[in-house]
């Protein structure tokens, strides 16, 4: 029987490491990442130092989750998460269909007036190309502090029992992602299908005697492909996207 081949990362996920901003937020902590949602992965925390928690929020209401070194934690899509940094929080992010993320798989909690098309959204959420670093934390700490401030609209109208706060935003962050909702699937495809098709066929050659899939094994490593980079919640080293 001939086997799919794959050979990407296991189980085609993205692998980050995350030092947490530790720029003093607008509710009083040393720092803190900006809320956000997934529409299509999973995401999931392998705390490696420092403390702090993350917020979630979804129609079911808001969620505090105490994060330390050792905890393991991971939420599905559309759960709107912020990270609290109380002391220097170091994370391995281990997001599900790995790329996605990176394709535009994330939307902020802005302002219903920044999240109108594709073209407002990109200008709210933009950082500079170029300038200093004091330029590149200001516009960053500038984004994460919008959507914090609306994150916690979002909170406590689902407290107060209105949930069509909650409901418009998942509407208009739908919206905002289909124009790309091909090149997701072009992604997953060839990435988190593929791998399930390989252990498929892997098993069913395995129950018909057939080993020779193993005589393709191969081992891969490497460093991180960027460093330092400005992500939602924190300084990225990404290590692999699927």
């Amino acid at each position: 029987m001939v086997t799919a081949g794959y050979d990407g990362f296991p189980g085609a996920v993205a692998v980050s490491r995350l030092s947490v901003y530790n720029w003093p937020t607008v509710d009083g902590h040393p720092g803190g990442g900006t809320p956000h949602l997934h529409l299509a992965c999973s995401e999931g925390y392998v705390v490696t130092d420092g403390e702090g928690a993350v917020q979630t929020l979804t129609a079911a209401g808001f969620e505090e989750t105490p994060l330390r070194a050792g905890t393991v934690a991971w939420f599905t899509p559309g759960t709107i998460h912020r990270l609290v940094n109380d002391g220097d929080l170091r994370i391995t992010v281990v997001m599900q269909n790995g790329g996605l993320p990176e394709a535009g798989d994330a939307v902020l909690t802005l302002p219903p007036d920044r999240l109108t098309d594709p073209g407002t959204y990109a200008a709210a959420v933009g950082l500079p190309t170029s300038g200093s670093e004091r330029e590149l934390v200001g516009a960053a700490r500038a984004r994460r502090d919008l959507a914090t401030r609306r994150f916690f609209e979002l909170r406590d109208a689902v407290a107060a029992g209105d949930s069509e706060p909650l409901a418009a935003f998942h509407r208009a962050a739908a919206e905002l992602v289909r124009p790309r909702l091909a090149a997701w699937e072009r992604r997953w495809r060839e990435g988190a299908q593929a791998a399930v098709t390989a252990t498929r066929d892997q098993l069913a050659a395995l129950g018909d005697g057939d080993a020779r899939h193993l005589a393709d094994a191969r081992t891969h490593a490497g460093g991180p492909t960027a460093t330092g980079r400005f992500g939602m919640c924190g300084r990225l080293d990404v290590y692999h996207d699927g």
